[in-house]
């Protein structure tokens, strides 16, 4: 199929966003002249857009119901999911309004994925199922903890003994974020609010300031900055508690890059 908005006044393609891979797909739209509505779950996200030519930003959270009154109002023709790969919740609300929308008329879903590499194998890097597990695990633990699993899940952690002392959280520097973390006792000198993905250096200095014998992280892949958590935490010698992502399938950013030149009428990149 090619595509193509000559006959519409509105963009027939809409990218959830949330990821790195999110704002690079709307920055190559963007480059590219393709019109697109992208939409984001918080304002922040919605600020590092706003900038860009030919995007429509769209920000807050959206129900399936939300979701599906848009496509069909929008006559949106492809979606791209490009949410986090943790956001489980956000893939099954935009996949089954895809489907609900498409029912008697034709619009494609297409999820975005991360590249990861192979997992490293040491002792010193464990990988759990879920960030339950990797409580459950720290509950028979000693030694300080840095926590870079999100502000979302923040609350498992108080399940851990003598947390508020042992326990140093890293959110986004969101006002939800950092309101949710000090509601659950992570405030001071224990609450980092700050915007990834960080480097080596920076981690390494988070680790060392906390003296954090464990450091907790979701297998982000290489544009969630893995692979330096994982420099950091050996350079420390910290155990790497990492959660791991869920499977999936889907298509890749340039794969994804080549559909928004057909449905944006791109002959060429």
């Amino acid at each position: 199929m090619t595509g193509g908005n000559t006959d519409r006044t509105g963009p027939e393609i809409l990218i959830f966003a949330g990821t790195t891979e999110g704002r690079e797909l709307a920055e190559y739209a963007s480059a590219r002249s393709i019109r697109c509505f992208v939409s984001t779950a918080t304002g922040y996200g919605k600020s590092l857009l706003d900038h860009l030519d030919c995007i429509t930003v769209l920000s807050g959270r959206m129900e399936e119901q939300e979701i599906r009154e848009f496509l069909e109002e929008q006559e949106i023709r492809l979606v791209i999911d490009a949410t986090h790969p943790f956001a489980l919740t956000a893939t099954e609300n935009i996949r089954n309004a895809c489907e609900m929308s498409a029912r008697g008329r034709e619009i494609r879903y297409v999820r975005c994925i991360r590249r990861f590499g192979e997992k490293q194998r040491d002792k010193d890097i464990l990988y759990v199922d879920s960030v339950q597990a990797a409580v459950n695990y720290l509950k028979n633990t000693e030694g300080n903890i840095l926590i870079a699993t999100g502000s979302k899940e923040l609350h498992l952690y108080t399940e851990i003994e003598n947390y508020r002392k042992r326990c140093f959280a890293r959110v986004l520097s969101t006002e939800p974020a950092v309101a949710q973390s000090v509601r659950l006792g992570f405030e001071g000198k224990h609450l980092f609010a700050m915007q990834g993905p960080f480097g080596t250096d920076m981690n390494l200095a988070l680790l060392r300031q906390t003296e954090a014998v464990y450091f907790v992280t979701k297998e982000s892949g290489r544009a969630g900055g893995f692979e330096e958590k994982a420099e950091a935490a050996e350079e420390a010698g910290a155990v790497l508690v990492v959660v791991g992502r869920p499977e999936e399938t889907g298509n890749s950013p340039e794969e994804v890059k080549e559909l928004l030149r057909e449905y944006g009428g791109m002959q060429d990149a």
